[in-house]
């Protein structure tokens, strides 16, 4: 009697159930929200594991989270009409913010570092450098050593005056402001060895600081000094100033500079490559390099 009435309720409540259940049983929903919460290389990872976890990790839910909040903004600023008008998932955009985007005449670069946020670089073509043109104070140099393969040196002058402007959409945060700089001209010989040339023409940067100014849109004002008097031929990434950005609808207006114009004495042996913003949590990091 017990074993017949067990056997008729099973047959009016059966719930198929696999024999040997396993991970690709799961909703695609679901492991689309459990890749959600993990990093880009963990998300990655897990869509080689089969296809289930290979279409969940396609979701927008996944990807959107990796985004600033204002990608619209930015995939209309920085993508091609083509592409903008494409209707790209969020990993397409992801992966094509990831990869680094030249704009303002090439002479501006942006990238989102998956660990770091959105980051800037602006070659030495789009400052506004004293005696740039005049190849009795600078050369241009061409060179693998800079993002945009190409720097500026500076032979001698008796004074030096950088000036640089940025508008853009950057996501609420906090950022920091570098200029990418060398003493010594850098050269390779045959056989790849780095090597510094005309150390003997290094000189002016110990006498007095350089001065940095930064200015922001919203009220913002920083300056800071430092002696250019680290060991010749490393790059190094002189920190000018930190700023807020409230908005990341708003655009953010910048403006910065470097300039040491005490004409007592001549100034020389300086590369200028770029200037660098990159979020503030990235300093420690960058220190190291």
């Amino acid at each position: 009697m017990g074993a017949g009435f067990s056997v008729l309720a099973t047959e009016k409540n059966t719930v198929f159930l696999p024999s040997n259940p396993n991970l690709s049983d799961l909703p695609e929903s679901c492991i689309a929200l459990i890749l959600s919460c993990l990093n880009p290389s963990e998300i990655c990872n897990l869509a080689c594991l089969n296809k289930a976890f290979y279409q969940a990790s396609l979701a927008d839910v996944v990807w959107e989270s990796k985004l600033p909040e204002n990608h619209q903004i930015l995939v209309k600023k920085l993508f091609s009409e083509d592409e903008s008008s494409q209707g790209l998932s969020m990993k397409e955009i992801f992966s094509r913010l990831c990869r680094p985007i030249r704009f303002s005449g090439d002479t501006k670069e942006i990238w989102l570092e998956k660990s770091r946020g959105i980051c800037v670089a602006i070659s030495w073509k789009g400052l506004k450098i004293t005696g740039i043109d005049d190849r009795r104070y600078w050369t241009h140099i061409s060179t693998h050593e800079s993002r945009f393969h190409t720097i500026a040196y500076l032979q001698q002058m008796w004074w030096l005056e950088v000036e640089g402007h940025l508008e853009f959409e950057f996501p609420a945060g906090n950022y920091s402001l570098f200029f990418r700089l060398q003493l010594g001209r850098a050269s390779k010989r045959a056989g790849g060895r780095r090597i510094i040339r005309d150390l003997e023409q290094v000189h002016g940067w110990n006498i007095k600081p350089v001065q940095f100014q930064l200015a922001t849109s919203n009220g913002q004002h920083a300056t800071s000094e430092c002696y250019l008097n680290e060991a010749a031929g490393k790059w190094m990434h002189y920190h000018v100033a930190d700023f807020v950005v409230e908005s990341s609808y708003i655009p953010t207006k910048l403006k910065f500079s470097m300039a040491q114009i005490d004409c007592t004495h001549t100034k020389a042996g300086l590369c200028l490559d770029s200037v660098f913003i990159f979020p503030s949590e990235s300093m420690k990091k960058l220190k190291q390099i």
